[in-house]
Protein backbone atom coordinates (compact mmCIF):
# COMPACT_ATOMS: atom_id res chain seq x y z
CA UNK A 1 0.00 0.00 0.00
CA UNK A 2 1.62 3.82 -1.01
CA UNK A 3 1.33 6.22 1.33
CA UNK A 4 -1.31 7.85 -0.67
CA UNK A 5 -3.45 5.21 -0.51
CA UNK A 6 -3.58 5.36 3.18
CA UNK A 7 -4.31 8.82 3.07
CA UNK A 8 -7.40 8.82 0.36
CA UNK A 9 -8.68 6.14 2.64
CA UNK A 10 -8.30 7.98 5.99
CA UNK A 11 -10.49 10.90 4.52
CA UNK A 12 -13.14 8.56 3.20
CA UNK A 13 -13.19 6.77 6.41
CA UNK A 14 -13.29 10.11 8.55
CA UNK A 15 -16.09 11.30 6.32
CA UNK A 16 -18.37 7.73 6.62
CA UNK A 17 -17.10 8.05 10.49
CA UNK A 18 -18.38 11.76 10.77
CA UNK A 19 -21.85 10.34 9.15
CA UNK A 20 -22.48 7.92 11.37
CA UNK A 21 -21.09 7.94 14.68
CA UNK A 22 -24.03 9.02 17.31
CA UNK A 23 -22.33 12.34 18.03
CA UNK A 24 -21.37 13.58 15.02
CA UNK A 25 -24.85 12.40 12.86
CA UNK A 26 -26.75 14.65 14.47
CA UNK A 27 -24.55 17.50 14.11
CA UNK A 28 -24.38 16.42 10.16
CA UNK A 29 -28.32 16.30 10.06
CA UNK A 30 -28.69 19.76 11.32
CA UNK A 31 -25.92 20.88 9.45
CA UNK A 32 -27.45 20.01 6.31
CA UNK A 33 -30.70 20.58 7.47
CA UNK A 34 -30.02 24.66 8.01
CA UNK A 35 -26.87 25.03 5.20
CA UNK A 36 -28.38 23.23 2.72
CA UNK A 37 -26.32 25.09 -0.02
CA UNK A 38 -23.03 25.21 2.12
CA UNK A 39 -23.35 21.30 2.81
CA UNK A 40 -23.81 20.48 -0.76
CA UNK A 41 -20.63 22.54 -1.34
CA UNK A 42 -18.61 20.38 1.38
CA UNK A 43 -20.40 17.40 0.39
CA UNK A 44 -19.35 17.40 -3.47
CA UNK A 45 -15.74 19.33 -3.09
CA UNK A 46 -14.97 16.43 -0.90
CA UNK A 47 -16.01 13.18 -2.06
CA UNK A 48 -16.28 14.24 -5.89
CA UNK A 49 -12.45 14.94 -5.70
CA UNK A 50 -12.01 11.62 -3.90
CA UNK A 51 -13.96 10.07 -6.52
CA UNK A 52 -11.50 11.83 -9.57
CA UNK A 53 -8.21 10.61 -7.47
CA UNK A 54 -9.34 7.48 -7.26
CA UNK A 55 -9.49 7.21 -11.46
CA UNK A 56 -5.82 8.45 -11.25
CA UNK A 57 -4.94 6.06 -8.86
CA UNK A 58 -6.08 3.61 -11.29
CA UNK A 59 -5.40 4.66 -13.99
CA UNK A 60 -1.54 5.49 -13.31
CA UNK A 61 -1.07 2.86 -10.81
CA UNK A 62 0.38 5.78 -8.55
CA UNK A 63 0.27 9.60 -6.77
CA UNK A 64 3.03 11.12 -8.70
CA UNK A 65 0.50 12.34 -11.38
CA UNK A 66 -1.92 13.81 -9.69
CA UNK A 67 -4.28 16.40 -11.82
CA UNK A 68 -3.32 20.00 -11.53
CA UNK A 69 -5.09 22.36 -9.93
CA UNK A 70 -6.49 19.94 -7.66
CA UNK A 71 -7.76 22.83 -4.95
CA UNK A 72 -9.66 24.53 -8.45
CA UNK A 73 -10.85 21.42 -9.51
CA UNK A 74 -12.70 20.58 -5.66
CA UNK A 75 -14.02 24.71 -5.47
CA UNK A 76 -15.46 23.51 -9.37
CA UNK A 77 -16.90 20.16 -7.74
CA UNK A 78 -18.00 21.93 -4.40
CA UNK A 79 -20.22 24.91 -6.67
CA UNK A 80 -21.66 22.21 -8.86
CA UNK A 81 -22.98 20.48 -5.37
CA UNK A 82 -24.25 23.32 -4.39
CA UNK A 83 -26.34 23.95 -7.47
CA UNK A 84 -27.16 20.05 -7.63
CA UNK A 85 -28.78 20.80 -4.08
CA UNK A 86 -31.10 23.37 -5.76
CA UNK A 87 -31.79 21.34 -9.21
CA UNK A 88 -32.72 18.29 -7.21
CA UNK A 89 -35.48 20.56 -5.46
CA UNK A 90 -36.53 21.76 -8.73
CA UNK A 91 -37.09 18.27 -10.41
CA UNK A 92 -38.71 16.45 -7.13
CA UNK A 93 -41.14 19.21 -6.81
CA UNK A 94 -41.62 19.20 -10.54
CA UNK A 95 -42.31 15.91 -10.99
CA UNK A 96 -44.79 15.54 -8.05
CA UNK A 97 -46.70 19.51 -9.69
CA UNK A 98 -46.65 17.55 -13.36
CA UNK A 99 -48.57 14.16 -11.78
CA UNK A 100 -50.96 16.32 -9.80
CA UNK A 101 -52.27 17.17 -13.28
CA UNK A 102 -51.97 13.72 -14.92
CA UNK A 103 -48.78 15.07 -17.15
CA UNK A 104 -46.69 12.02 -15.63
CA UNK A 105 -47.24 8.22 -14.00
CA UNK A 106 -49.11 8.92 -10.38
CA UNK A 107 -47.25 7.45 -7.38
CA UNK A 108 -44.52 7.50 -5.40
CA UNK A 109 -41.58 5.21 -4.31
CA UNK A 110 -39.79 4.02 -6.89
CA UNK A 111 -42.22 5.22 -9.45
CA UNK A 112 -42.08 8.92 -8.75
CA UNK A 113 -37.65 8.48 -8.14
CA UNK A 114 -37.55 6.78 -11.35
CA UNK A 115 -39.70 9.76 -13.46
CA UNK A 116 -37.44 12.31 -11.56
CA UNK A 117 -34.15 10.70 -12.16
CA UNK A 118 -35.31 10.20 -16.10
CA UNK A 119 -36.09 13.76 -16.57
CA UNK A 120 -32.78 15.18 -14.50
CA UNK A 121 -30.13 13.03 -17.15
CA UNK A 122 -31.85 13.45 -19.87
CA UNK A 123 -32.22 17.52 -19.49
CA UNK A 124 -30.02 18.87 -16.95
CA UNK A 125 -27.06 16.15 -16.38
CA UNK A 126 -25.60 16.72 -19.96
CA UNK A 127 -25.30 20.44 -19.77
CA UNK A 128 -23.74 19.70 -16.13
CA UNK A 129 -21.21 17.20 -17.68
CA UNK A 130 -20.28 19.56 -20.32
CA UNK A 131 -19.76 22.36 -18.33
CA UNK A 132 -17.80 20.58 -15.72
CA UNK A 133 -15.77 18.65 -18.81
CA UNK A 134 -15.07 22.43 -20.09
CA UNK A 135 -13.48 23.75 -16.56
CA UNK A 136 -11.69 20.89 -15.99
CA UNK A 137 -10.12 21.65 -19.64
CA UNK A 138 -9.59 25.30 -18.81
CA UNK A 139 -7.39 24.03 -15.76
CA UNK A 140 -5.12 21.39 -18.02
CA UNK A 141 -4.54 24.33 -20.61
CA UNK A 142 -3.83 27.12 -18.16
CA UNK A 143 -1.65 24.36 -16.22
CA UNK A 144 -0.09 23.47 -19.38
CA UNK A 145 0.94 27.05 -20.73
CA UNK A 146 -0.18 29.66 -17.90
CA UNK A 147 0.61 32.81 -19.99
CA UNK A 148 -1.31 31.71 -22.65
CA UNK A 149 -5.16 33.38 -22.84
CA UNK A 150 -7.41 30.20 -23.15
CA UNK A 151 -10.54 31.41 -25.29
CA UNK A 152 -14.08 29.28 -25.37
CA UNK A 153 -12.84 27.87 -29.26
CA UNK A 154 -9.57 27.00 -27.63
CA UNK A 155 -11.39 24.71 -25.17
CA UNK A 156 -14.11 23.32 -27.36
CA UNK A 157 -11.40 21.99 -30.28
CA UNK A 158 -9.29 20.27 -27.05
CA UNK A 159 -12.07 18.55 -26.06
CA UNK A 160 -12.62 14.82 -27.67
CA UNK A 161 -16.19 15.31 -28.03
CA UNK A 162 -16.74 11.75 -29.68
CA UNK A 163 -16.02 10.12 -26.45
CA UNK A 164 -17.88 12.49 -24.36
CA UNK A 165 -20.66 11.89 -26.23
CA UNK A 166 -20.62 7.88 -27.30
CA UNK A 167 -19.53 7.01 -23.36
CA UNK A 168 -20.22 9.62 -20.40
CA UNK A 169 -23.36 10.63 -22.53
CA UNK A 170 -24.71 7.80 -24.27
CA UNK A 171 -23.38 4.96 -21.64
CA UNK A 172 -22.80 6.22 -18.32
CA UNK A 173 -26.10 8.22 -18.10
CA UNK A 174 -28.65 5.49 -19.06
CA UNK A 175 -26.21 2.16 -17.41
CA UNK A 176 -25.00 4.50 -14.38
CA UNK A 177 -26.53 7.86 -13.18
CA UNK A 178 -30.36 7.04 -14.19
CA UNK A 179 -30.49 3.81 -11.84
CA UNK A 180 -28.13 5.50 -8.98
CA UNK A 181 -29.96 8.90 -9.15
CA UNK A 182 -33.47 6.26 -8.78
CA UNK A 183 -32.05 5.46 -5.55
CA UNK A 184 -31.32 8.90 -4.55
CA UNK A 185 -34.23 10.07 -4.97
CA UNK A 186 -36.13 7.12 -2.62
CA UNK A 187 -33.66 8.02 0.28
CA UNK A 188 -34.49 10.73 2.77
CA UNK A 189 -34.21 14.42 1.91
CA UNK A 190 -30.78 14.77 3.93
CA UNK A 191 -29.14 12.22 2.33
CA UNK A 192 -29.82 12.55 -1.42
CA UNK A 193 -27.32 15.00 -2.15
CA UNK A 194 -24.99 13.05 -0.17
CA UNK A 195 -25.40 10.04 -1.59
CA UNK A 196 -25.09 11.56 -5.31
CA UNK A 197 -21.91 12.85 -4.32
CA UNK A 198 -21.00 9.69 -3.24
CA UNK A 199 -21.68 8.11 -6.33
CA UNK A 200 -18.53 10.04 -7.95
CA UNK A 201 -16.54 7.40 -6.14
CA UNK A 202 -18.47 4.67 -8.27
CA UNK A 203 -17.89 6.72 -11.16
CA UNK A 204 -14.53 7.07 -10.51
CA UNK A 205 -13.91 3.33 -10.94
CA UNK A 206 -15.74 3.02 -14.03
CA UNK A 207 -13.60 5.88 -15.89
CA UNK A 208 -10.80 4.56 -14.88
CA UNK A 209 -11.97 0.91 -16.08
CA UNK A 210 -13.34 2.47 -19.52
CA UNK A 211 -10.05 4.73 -19.63
CA UNK A 212 -7.65 1.36 -19.28
CA UNK A 213 -9.71 -0.77 -21.66
CA UNK A 214 -9.26 2.28 -24.22
CA UNK A 215 -5.44 2.12 -24.03
CA UNK A 216 -5.04 -1.40 -24.15
CA UNK A 217 -7.26 -1.30 -27.59
CA UNK A 218 -5.21 1.06 -28.81
CA UNK A 219 -1.83 -0.69 -28.07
Amino acid sequence: MKKGDLIWGLVLAAVVAFISVPATHEVFMNFTAAHPYISGFIKFAILATLGELLAVRITTKGWDRLPKGIIYRALIWGLLGALIVLVFEIYGSGVKGAQSKGLLLEGGGIIFALQVSVLLNTTFAPVLMGTHKMTDTYIDLKYQNPKEKITIGRIVKTIDWESFFSFVIFKTLPFFWIPAHTITFMLPPEYKVLFAASLSLALGLILAVAKVKAQAKKA
